[in-house]
């Protein structure tokens, strides 16, 4: 079944693609003394393309999810990052440009390294789920990283705590992945197992938190400085958890890790230059959005709104 996991994911990258561009839209236009923590929810949900946004993004995880159920992490979460071949064109229009050659150079080369990757690497799955012990060491450095980022970000503003809220952000999304994939396991065992595992409470947690990093993160700043690292980010915790914890492997032999290695570093950069590209598209939105917006009172609060 590893060509309907495929296609699931890709059906999923696309949902998050609209998901992700509506709700940077919506995030960017919120004035940083109202966008921290719970107000800025408030202030979102007022706003019918964040809506958009949400709904896109719940139907790209279950998509995701049921990928998941399908196929290993290391065949799943690699191919999540083609969210930015169908994210850079709609960014794109919207902040009023056509894609450069440049843009297109490197996401000719994401899709081929991508394919290559999946064709050479032959991932092994591992087990759907581990016990609390198998979890506890990687739980413990992804925990800290965390919480590190969130008081950093706490103390910063601008570009840096924009960067600190997206690494939070990734690792969130980077462990709601693998548990996940334990969640999807238990729904064979019916209702009751989903209910009573520990694993089902963590997914709400890094699922719920995580989204409120991300539009937190989208909001700080420039979004230079955290698209990239959540894009790059949460594949890469997801696959590590995925090696670390559930014990999944590439099956390459001998000479094909070399050629492993260097489509790994093809994928960052064109990952990393897609995600700048993408960021300097929202950030075109952004002054768009607060030149072209005045001040309204709504519901006793102000909220920016185009002029």
């Amino acid at each position: 079944m590893a060509w309907l996991a495929v296609l699931l994911a890709l059906v999923a990258s696309l949902l998050f693609a609209f998901g992700t561009a509506a709700q940077q839209r919506s995030a960017a236009t919120v004035p940083d003394d109202r966008g921290r923590g719970p107000g800025l929810v408030l202030l979102l949900i007022r706003r019918p393309l964040w809506w958009a946004g949400a709904v896109s993004d719940v139907a790209g995880y279950v998509a995701q999810a049921a990928a998941l159920g399908l196929g290993s992490l290391l065949l799943v979460q690699p191919l999540l990052i083609t969210t930015l071949l169908f994210a850079l064109p709609l960014s794109a229009r919207w902040a009023g440009r056509r894609s450069s050659r440049a843009d297109h150079a490197w996401a000719v080369l994401l899709s081929v390294a991508l394919a290559v990757f999946l064709a050479v690497g032959g991932a092994t799955p591992g087990v759907d789920r581990a016990g609390i012990r198998a979890w506890l060491p990687t739980g413990v450095v992804l925990g800290a990283v965390i919480v590190g980022s969130l008081v950093g970000a706490a103390l910063r503003r601008g570009a840096t705590r924009a960067l600190l809220l997206g690494v939070a952000t990734a690792v969130a999304y980077g462990l709601a992945a693998p548990l996940t994939k334990s969640v999807v396991n238990l729904l064979g065992s019916g209702l009751p197992a989903v209910v009573g595992s520990w694993e089902t409470y963590a997914l709400a947690v890094f699922l719920v938190g995580g989204t409120l990093l991300q539009q937190s993160a989208f909001q700080a700043g420039d979004l230079r400085a955290s698209l990239p690292v959540v894009t790059v980010g949460e594949p890469v915790v997801a696959v590590a958890v995925g090696i670390a914890v559930l014990g999944e492997r590439l099956g390459a032999t001998g000479a094909e890790w070399v050629l492993i290695a260097v489509l790994v570093v093809a994928m960052g950069a064109a990952t990393l230059a897609l995600a700048r590209s993408a960021a300097d598209d929202g950030s075109a939105q952004r002054e768009q959005d607060t030149d072209g917006e005045q001040p309204q009172q709504l519901g006793g609060s102000a909220r920016p709104v185009r002029g």
